[in-house]
């Protein structure tokens, strides 16, 4: 396994949940870890994503301002804090990794479900 999301569960709207994304194996040398979701009946979409070497994060409009990513490289873990939760955010979460820099993101992990009430 080289990536493991966790740390999902239930809140109310305006809550807040923090989704950890632990690596090993070749997702450790990669070149960023993304955070992507896909909600009932709907594609799977990019939320965000952080290189490991600068911490440069990327974020999609629409979680902006609420979510921010961070990463431990000693701890080989990335973490999507998600604030100001909203019912639209209710998804399963998954991290992955993309090797050479090319936003080729592979190696998902097994996702995390995040469910927010109204």
């Amino acid at each position: 396994v080289q990536l493991q999301a966790s740390g999902g569960g239930k809140v109310q709207a305006g809550g807040s949940l923090r989704l950890s994304c632990g690596a090993s194996g070749r997702a450790v040398n990669s070149y960023a870890i993304g955070w992507f979701r896909q909600a009932p009946g709907k594609e799977r979409e990019f939320a965000g994503s952080i290189t490991w070497i600068t911490g440069r994060t990327f974020l999609r409009d629409s979680v902006e301002g609420r979510f921010t990513i961070s990463r431990d490289n000693a701890k080989k873990t990335v973490w999507l804090q998600m604030n100001g939760l909203q019912p639209e955010d209710t998804a399963v979460y998954y991290c992955a990794a993309d090797q050479e820099g090319n936003a080729d993101f592979r190696s998902w992990g097994q996702g995390t479900q995040v469910t927010v009430s109204s």
